[in-house]
């Protein structure tokens, strides 16, 4: 990662500090954007760029325009920013549907769709999306998440083939992440057998780095010890 230009969105949420915290010590500089705004200062190598809704896609550009006047360029797009929400379809509605839908899979769609004619410019342009295991096969309560999620793992997918040769985009597919909001929510769960963040990071700095040059449209499982 040395020298390259990360994008890293939800960069205030647990895994995405990980992620940026991790590739600014392999020698990044990380534009880091977020909803919210953070409490981490910015530094010559890291780019803060907060209350920014990557759901509306002038946002998305804007933000991405901001990174290239600032950093000149970007070789790497990491694509976090998402939410869940457990609700059966009988006991649910329309809005939470819609509400995943927006902020897992347009803010992917939207920050790629900007990135992308920046990123083909690099030796080694690279987009990783966060999708789910829980999306490959939906338990009950979990179909508005897995359905966005789903989708982004066809939008990684659609990429890849459309992006072959210039650069590539993968995703991985998490189990349950080990972060205290989860921990909160499932209390009674096995913690030991999540997923942490630092696993997770690793697999998707492998995916944006120089030695997974020939990886691309893959959906890669990362199941911790569940």
């Amino acid at each position: 990662m040395q020298s390259k230009i990360v994008v890293i969105t939800g960069a205030a949420g647990a895994l995405g500090r990980i992620v940026a915290d991790r590739a600014l010590t392999d020698g990044a500089s990380v534009a880091a954007i977020d909803h919210g705004h953070n409490d981490i200062p910015a530094t010559p190598q890291r780019l803060q760029i907060g209350g920014v809704d990557l759901s509306d896609a002038s946002q998305a550009t804007k933000a991405i325009g901001d990174v290239v006047a600032k950093l000149g360029r970007i070789d790497v797009l990491i694509n976090i920013a998402g939410a869940f929400k457990f609700e059966t379809v009988a006991d649910g509605n329309n809005e939470s549907w819609e509400a995943m839908h927006r902020l897992n899979l347009l803010t992917a769609l939207n920050t790629s769709r900007a990135a992308i004619p920046h990123l083909v410019k690099s030796s080694a342009g690279r987009i990783v999306n966060i999708g789910a295991i829980g999306a490959l096969e939906a338990g009950g309560g979990m179909g508005p998440y897995a359905a966005s999620k789903a989708g982004v793992h066809r939008l990684t997918e659609a990429l890849a083939a459309e992006l072959k040769g210039k650069i590539t985009v993968n995703a991985v597919l998490p189990s349950t992440i080990d972060t205290s909001a989860n921990r909160r929510d499932m209390p009674n769960a096995d913690f030991s057998k999540w997923v942490t963040p630092d696993e997770l990071a690793s697999v998707i700095l492998f995916l944006a780095s120089d030695a997974a040059s020939a990886i691309t449209g893959a959906l890669v499982p990362v199941r911790g010890r569940v």
